[in-house]
């Protein structure tokens, strides 16, 4: 299980190290974890076509969904990583998380066989499966944003970057989502669409009145 919880940094950092990463790993899980969500799709429901299932998966392998799952295990503080990613924030960072995930799937499967492994899927998405597989996907969240905005003022957001920190290989970017021009929400991300869709993520609770205090610092002047 070490190797499907060391981070490609800590090799970097520590080239003697006997130890070998998660991307092997990450391969094998990615396709177990394909096979399981696709398997219950088709077995939970027959009504729906092969486009449908096919979207649905897609979905529900996604690195947010993943990222989120890994939460549940706890696998940020699990992970070996190089200082340098750790100090960047790669504990919580979206890809790290989707990747152990995938990795520790991967293990499972190789050390308990697939039945192991499946149980281990259902745990975390098994809810999700049952979701969106009855209601279907939710709205993208820049879709569900513009359809709001649009109502309101007439014209579509618009996406701002205001922030770019970091190295080519760990770029962090912060994007403004705006209202007429007027800053509503902010998000941040290793690429402009994470940002983008998290910013409009938070914008959608403000102006539906489902928002923390600290999501509502952007939101003056409205």
């Amino acid at each position: 299980m070490i190797e499907a919880l060391t981070h490609p940094s800590f090799l970097n950092e520590n080239p003697a190290t006997k130890q070998v990463s998660y991307e092997r790993l990450e391969f094998l899980g990615d396709a177990v974890l394909g096979a399981i969500v696709a398997a219950e799709l088709y077995q939970r429901f027959p009504d729906l076509q092969e486009g449908q299932m096919t979207k649905l998966r897609a979905y529900l392998v996604q690195r947010e969904s993943l990222a989120k799952a890994a939460g549940k295990l706890g696998l940020g503080e699990a992970l070996h990583m190089g200082y340098g990613e750790e100090l960047g924030g790669g504990r919580e960072r979206g890809s790290n998380l989707a990747s152990a995930l995938e990795a520790v799937v991967g293990a499972v499967f190789l050390d308990q066989g697939y039945e192991k492994a499946k149980g281990l899927v259902l745990e975390l998405l098994g809810s999700e499966i049952d979701d969106v597989g009855s209601a279907g996907l939710p709205k993208d969240p820049k879709s569900h944003l513009q359809e709001i905005v649009q109502a309101k003022v007439g014209i579509p957001p618009q996406y701002v970057v205001v922030a770019e920190e970091g190295k080519d290989h760990s770029r962090q970017f912060t994007i403004e989502v705006r209202m007429d021009g007027k800053p509503l929400a902010a998000g941040t991300g290793r690429r402009k669409a994470d940002a983008e869709r998290q910013a409009a993520s938070k914008a959608i609770k403000i102006l539906t009145g489902d928002s923390s205090k600290k999501e509502q610092l952007y939101v003056e002047d409205l």
